[in-house]
C-alpha cells in the first residue's frame, strides 16, 4: 500500500497563496459593499403595481394590506432574511418579500399643490405644479431643496414637501 502524507512540510506555492488572498479580499470587498447597502432606516420603492403588506416576515403571515401603486416610496425600518419591515408615507409598517422593492429612489408630494422650479430658489421661475400624491423620481438633494422628475417635467421642490427623503440626507 503506498504512503499517502496528510499534511506537506513545505509551504504552498505562491500562485496558490496569491489566488486565496485574491478571493479573500473579494470577499471582504462584497461584504462591505453588503453592509452599506443593509444601513437602516432607509428609502426603496415598490416594484410592483400590488404588493402584500405581511404581519410578519414569512408567507405564513396573514396580509395586512396591499399597496396599490408601483414606484411609492417606503421606507425600510428592519430585516430579516429576505423579508424587509415597511412604512409608509401614513405610517402603516408590515412585511414585504425583497423582491417587491427597488433602490429606485422616489418621493411622494405631500400637501397640497407644489410648484416646481427651474433653480434651487423660490424666486426661480416655475415648471410646472404637481398635486399631492404624484411620485416623482428623486434626482438630488441640495441643502433644503431636491430635484425631482415627474411625467418628464424635471424641477426643484423643497424638501419638506416631498416624503420618501431624510431632512438631512445628501443625493447625488
Amino acid at each position: 500500500m503506498p504512503y499517502i502524507p496528510l499534511y506537506r512540510k513545505e509551504p504552498l506555492r505562491t500562485p496558490l497563496r496569491l489566488a486565496a488572498a485574491i478571493v479573500l479580499a473579494l470577499v471582504l470587498v462584497a461584504s462591505v459593499a453588503g453592509a452599506a447597502e443593509r444601513q437602516l432606516p432607509r428609502f426603496a420603492s415598490l416594484r410592483a403595481d400590488e404588493v402584500n403588506l405581511r404581519t410578519g416576515p414569512g408567507e405564513r403571515y396573514p396580509i395586512d394590506w396591499v399597496l396599490i401603486r408601483k414606484g411609492l416610496p417606503v421606507e425600510i425600518v428592519e430585516e430579516f432574511d429576505v423579508w424587509r419591515k415597511i412604512r409608509d408615507f401614513q405610517g402603516s409598517e408590515g412585511w414585504v418579500h425583497q423582491r417587491m422593492l427597488t433602490g429606485a429612489r422616489n418621493v411622494l408630494i405631500e400637501g397640497g399643490t407644489r410648484v416646481l422650479h427651474v433653480e434651487p430658489d423660490p424666486a426661480s421661475p416655475p415648471v410646472a405644479r404637481a398635486e399631492a400624491g404624484v411620485v416623482a423620481r428623486l434626482i438630488e438633494c441640495r441643502g433644503p431643496w431636491c430635484r425631482v422628475e415627474a411625467q418628464g417635467i424635471k424641477g426643484w421642490l423643497k424638501r419638506a414637501e416631498v416624503w420618501g427623503v431624510y431632512p438631512d440626507e445628501s443625493v447625488q
